[in-house]
């Protein structure tokens, strides 16, 4: 099966205030298949949120390929963008800023159907609602009369109005109560299951992540560090940056935790990116650092071992020794 969006190389450069480029992401790959859900995770500050803005081309890439079909994004220009972005559409976090305060609900849904000249919106919009869980009624209020939760379906809603191919969800639970937060997710589920959507579910939270995601991809320091199925990145991290996310999980009462989610408790923070270190950029936080990783930077590299199935990670000793 071939791949639906396939991400090859990508780099964001900002400019600090010298001038000097400041790199966001570096050299990051991977492919989306068709109906397929790929979880990215990391703290705050890792590069989750510039990886999805970048896919969607809210921002420029610096290099690197976004291919959606036959089409690289990273080159597509007028009309040819305003056509691919049909097929990939994006959820904001904050679902108190990403709708318009002053438009109603009809308005706010039917606006990507005025711009791509889609016929019959009053129609769609009356559909939309009805898959997002919201009564006909709402088409006719605004934003400001509906709860987060309910916000968030409508900027859903909205970002289905094209029939995309690809939903970019960039932390769209984070803002929400917990009771909500598993209504969108299991409303983003249903979803898939209907129309066989390809997700990029953002979130700094691996137990939401788990819950929506096939694939999980970890993120530190604007690289991928550690690429797998859920289940056995879950099962048997190799990366201690992914053991010490996972660490952070809290426990279920009257459930042991697995030996390999002993609390692991990171010191200092992210580095900062226009200083970054020599070697491995998690070298001066990790609890297993050896001497090639002050010197060394790791490779994203095929990883093996025992009955796990492949994966991708970023360390030079994958599941080395940590604290118990």
């Amino acid at each position: 099966m071939s791949a639906l969006l396939s991400v090859r190389n990508l780099v964001k450069h900002y400019r600090d205030r010298d001038g000097q480029p400041v790199r966001a992401l570096n050299d990051v790959s991977f492919d989306l298949m068709p109906g397929e859900i790929l979880g990215i995770v990391g703290e705050s500050g890792c590069g989750k949120s510039t990886l999805g803005r970048t896919v969607m081309r809210l921002e420029t890439p610096t290099s690197g390929s976004i291919r959606l079909g036959d089409l690289d994004l990273s080159r597509a220009r007028g009309g040819k963008l305003k056509a691919a972005r049909a097929d990939i559409q994006m959820v904001f976090q904050d679902p108190f800023g990403a709708l318009n305060p002053r438009h109603s609900v009809e308005t706010i849904i039917g606006e990507p159907l005025i711009v791509h000249g889609r016929p019959d919106r009053a129609a769609r919009v009356r559909q939309l609602l009805d898959l997002v869980g919201l009564p006909q009624a709402a088409a006719r209020r605004l934003p400001h009369e509906f709860s987060g939760g309910q916000r968030q379906r409508i900027a859903i809603a909205r970002a289905l109005a094209l029939s995309p191919k690809v939903i970019v969800a960039d932390e769209a639970v984070s803002a929400l109560d917990v009771s909500i937060q598993s209504q969108i997710l299991n409303l983003l589920l249903e979803l898939r299951r209907e129309f066989g959507l390809s997700m990029i579910f953002i979130s700094h939270d691996l137990s939401v992540v788990r819950h929506v995601s096939d694939r999980i991809a970890v993120m530190y320091f604007g690289a991928f560090v550690e690429y797998a199925g859920a289940g056995a990145l879950f099962d048997a991290p190799l990366h201690p940056y992914t053991r010490a996310l996972l660490s952070a999980i809290p426990s279920v009462p009257g459930k042991a935790r697995p030996r390999h989610l002993g609390r692991i408790v990171l010191k200092g923070d992210v580095p900062d990116p226009a200083n970054r270190p020599e070697g491995c950029p998690f070298h001066p936080r990790c609890f297993a650092v050896r001497d090639q990783c002050r010197t060394t930077p790791p490779a994203l590299a095929v990883q093996t071992g025992g009955t796990q199935p492949e994966r991708l990670c970023a360390c030079h000793f994958p599941g080395a020794a940590g604290p118990a």
